[in-house]
Parts: structure tokens; C-alpha cells; sequence
């Protein structure tokens, strides 16, 4: 099985100049605590709810402050086309619970998580990358 059958389709993502609470705003209204960075169409990073909070926030960081002050830029990713179980022990061995997914162009084209992995007919994947994440 290959990460496009399982991954989340239609990314949203937030440019680097827009606020802590643009994204934080976002994230609220889509559900989720991970929105991938674009800049001049690419992937430049990532930002999460913990992000905004430990490297925005409780570095004395305002809410206006750009999302490029609190991203992280370390960016895994993974292709579209990559085995479920590929990508699942390197999601486990990056200690990572969500990856923007790519094409072989490197065009974002989905997220997979943890959550997709272990409802969409892998558990068994899904497993074996948390108990990964949680030594």
C-alpha cells in the first residue's frame, strides 16, 4: 500500500509572513495542530499548535509576531508514491507524528499522520512507528 491511499488529500498551508494567530486561526477552523510553510511555491516548513506555543508565546512572542518565528524548519517529508511501511518506521525513527506528503516534483500534495496510518487498513505500521515515537 502506498502513502497516497492513506494520506490526507488537500493540504492547507501558511506562508511564512502571516501571524502566529493566522495560523493558530486556521488550525482551529480546519481541526488540526500541523499546517505545512510555503513560500514561492515550495515547502519551506512546518508549524505546529506546539510550535506556536513553546517557540511563539512562551518566548515573549505576540500573536502578530510571522509564523517564520516560530516554525520549524528541520523538514521531512515523504513521497506520494513510498510504501505505507517506508514511510511509517521513517516517521517512527524521526520521532514525527504527521508528514506533508509530495509528488516526484515536490509539489505538496498531502498530509499523512499517525491518525491516517492506523485507520486507513495499516495499523500494524502505525503501531510500529509509535512505539518508535514513544521510546
Amino acid at each position: 500500500m502506498q502513502i497516497k491511499d492513506v494520506m490526507s488529500n488537500h493540504p492547507v498551508t501558511v506562508a511564512p509572513e502571516q501571524t502566529l494567530a493566522e495560523a493558530a486561526e486556521i488550525m482551529r477552523r480546519i481541526d488540526t495542530g500541523f499546517i505545512p510553510v510555503g513560500e514561492n511555491d515550495r515547502l519551506i516548513g512546518t508549524i505546529t499548535d506546539r510550535d506556536i506555543v513553546i517557540n511563539g508565546l512562551a518566548q515573549g512572542k505576540a500573536a502578530d509576531s510571522a509564523v517564520r518565528d516560530a516554525m520549524s524548519s528541520d523538514l521531512y517529508y515523504c513521497y506520494q508514491d513510498q510504501d505505507v511501511g517506508e514511510v511509517a518506521r521513517n516517521m517512527g525513527e524521526q520521532q514525527i507524528r504527521r508528514m506533508p506528503v509530495v509528488d516526484r516534483e515536490k509539489k505538496l500534495v498531502g498530509i499523512v499522520s499517525l491518525g491516517d496510518l492506523s485507520t486507513e487498513g495499516a495499523a500494524s505500521a502505525a503501531g510500529a512507528a509509535l512505539e518508535l515515537i514513544s521510546e
